[in-house]
């Protein structure tokens, strides 16, 4: 779900915690975030004319085409002009990301074209995104899934300039990350922030960044919906989910490599940082999401002076309440809200008394929580969706105490909780380089030993598993790895779906001390908040059927 770092890389218990799935939809359909290699794919664009006098007239009164009619001073200049505009303040901002990192001892997500053979200790794989000049003082603001996991970062300016960068911090949940560099203060033209809480549908959005390595791109589009929610990419320390609210959705073309840029209004100034595309193909479908610039703002000052952000937290599980579950619980069908499914024990909900969901219904065929409390205002502010509470917490800061208006029992009641700080996430822990040194991110020590990939629906029907199997294929198992002493399988079957040929047959990972692991990601977090040493309960499927390993976690060669 997110576009665009190369190594291609809901539901929630929160700081709010979603139950949304992230990536679902018809069959080869996903939320993409990545930056594939830098391999050049051109697009046209098409430009539509302006509506004005029928082409019959303007074809007899000029004697030309009826394009030719468009002169200086038209609508269609005056749009030209202001794009041009927009390009030549903005472009000089906008810089590309390059990223390299190594991939000899650690797990990546990629199709294996056929069994790979076993790769030499040394080997890197490099990607590329987008970013922009923050300040004066050299601070760059990027995604922070376009840098995770790397070991060198460059900064590649417009005009060619290429430095290393440090990185000062990242935030995962909002998928923020800002690096550091060293050039003079003249060089650095810093952006323009618009108040995105002004944002509305059918405003002009342009997007600069560097699709598919092709730098110094713009593309225009409109904004297409405001106030949707994006499912953060990382899992905290207790497996919580979350999700970044008030997203931007456009249909300004953004495509792998777009990440990390800028989405700006017509006077040029920032409205969001693109970070993610719904589409079948890896590539844009008019469907784009930026990271909306209030959450920019309030996230990179803290990621300059902290190295990281804290967001405040509740502590809850829970859905948007529908209208089946609301006569399931006795209440008008038409009765909005949030209904909380599950409350953390000793969480800032808990010890206000929040109650969660004691029974269920079926509804074609799925299984509905009910019987929770229903939240229907945070602060005074309305809560149809569980997005809007997810949206509305962000607005407040941990150590505050805010009032939840609630329906228990179908009765009105007033809880006050004193909201906390969200769990830590997984995140790169920034180092400053040493004189001479290079600069890099630092992971855990911990090593598992796999190459492999999530499982999706079309690998799963493959291997004669439920299309909505989820969990980690493994298609690689390195020698003399901990994976490999205790006894996990590659893949050994190859199979070409959609013109690629991938691997299949391995061991499916699904669970990691007893708790589900849903994708790569989930499994990358696990192994970095690990140490060499540790014990660790694998639960496969092979074959089909479920059996259980155990591992233990060594040190990366």
């Amino acid at each position: 779900m997110r576009t665009k770092k190369s190594f291609y890389s809901v539901g929630i218990l929160v700081a709010l915690s979603l139950l949304a799935l992230a990536g679902c939809g018809p069959i080869g359909q996903y939320i993409v975030r990545s930056v594939p290699s830098l391999t050049g794919v051109a697009a046209a664009q098409e430009s539509t004319p302006v509506a004005g006098a029928p082409a019959a007239s303007l074809a007899a009164e000029t004697g030309s085409a009826p394009a030719a009619a468009f002169t200086q001073g038209t609508v269609l200049d005056e749009l030209q002009s202001t794009l041009n505009g927009i390009y030549e303040a903005v472009n000089p901002s906008v810089v590309s990301i390059q990223v390299t990192q190594k991939v000899s001892s650690m797990m990546q997500q990629m199709p294996f074209y056929g069994m790979l053979p076993q790769a030499p200790e040394d080997q890197y794989q490099q990607g590329a995104g987008s970013g922009f000049v923050w300040d004066k003082q050299g601070h760059i603001v990027t995604n922070y899934h376009v840098i995770e996991n790397a070991d060198k970062v460059r900064v590649v300016f417009a005009d060619g300039t290429n430095v290393l960068a440090e990185v000062v911090g990242t935030d995962p949940d909002s998928d923020l990350a800002v690096l550091k560099i060293d050039v003079p203060a003249e060089q650095l033209q810093p952006v323009t922030l618009a108040d995105s809480q002004q944002v509305r549908v059918g405003q002009l959005a342009v997007a600069i960044g560097n699709p598919f390595g092709l730098g110094n791109t713009m593309t225009v589009g409109f904004v297409s919906a405001i106030g949707r929610s994006l499912p953060a990419q990382t899992t905290s320390t207790s497996s919580a989910r979350y999700t970044i609210p008030d997203i931007i959705q456009t249909d300004a073309p953004i495509n792998p490599g777009n990440s990390g840029g800028v989405l700006v209004n017509e006077k040029g100034e920032v409205v969001g940082v693109p970070s993610a595309i719904i589409s079948p193909v890896r590539a844009s479908a008019g469907i784009g999401f930026a990271i909306p610039s209030a959450i920019v703002q309030e996230v990179v000052p803290a990621l300059i002076g902290e190295g990281n952000y804290t967001h405040a937290w509740l502590g809850i599980s829970g859905t948007t309440l529908t209208p089946d579950v609301a006569q399931a619980m006795n209440l008008d069908e038409n009765q909005r809200g949030a209904l909380v499914i599950t409350v953390q024990e000793n969480g800032p909900a808990g010890n206000a008394g929040l109650r969660g969901s004691d029974g269920e219904i079926s509804v074609d065929g799925q299984t509905l929580p009910t019987g929770g409390d229903i939240i229907i205002a945070l602060a005074g502010n309305t809560v149809n969706t569980f997005e809007d509470l997810v949206a509305n917490l962000a607005r407040f800061s941990a150590g505050e105490t805010v009032t939840l208006t609630v329906i228990r029992n179908g009765a009105l009641r007033e809880l006050e909780v004193t909201l906390g700080e969200r769990p830590q996430s997984t995140a790169i822990v920034p180092v400053t380089p040493q004189q001479g040194e290079e600069p890099r991110t630092t992971q855990g020590a911990a090593w598992l030993g796999i190459m492999a990939m999530s499982m999706n629906s079309q690998l799963a029907e493959a291997m004669n598993l439920p299309a909505d199997q989820q969990g980690v294929l493994v298609g690689q198992v390195q020698a003399d790895s901990p994976a490999d002493k205790a006894g996990l399988r590659g893949s050994d079957k190859a199979v070409t779906l959609n013109g690629q040929e991938f691997a299949i047959g391995g061991d499916v990972i699904t669970a990691w001390n007893g708790e589900a692991i849903a994708s790569m990601p989930e499994l990358q977090a696990r192994v970095r908040f690990s140490q060499p040493g540790d014990e660790v309960t694998l639960t496969i499927l092979r074959n089909g059927r479920q059996q259980q390993l155990t591992v233990t976690l060594e040190a990366r060669p």
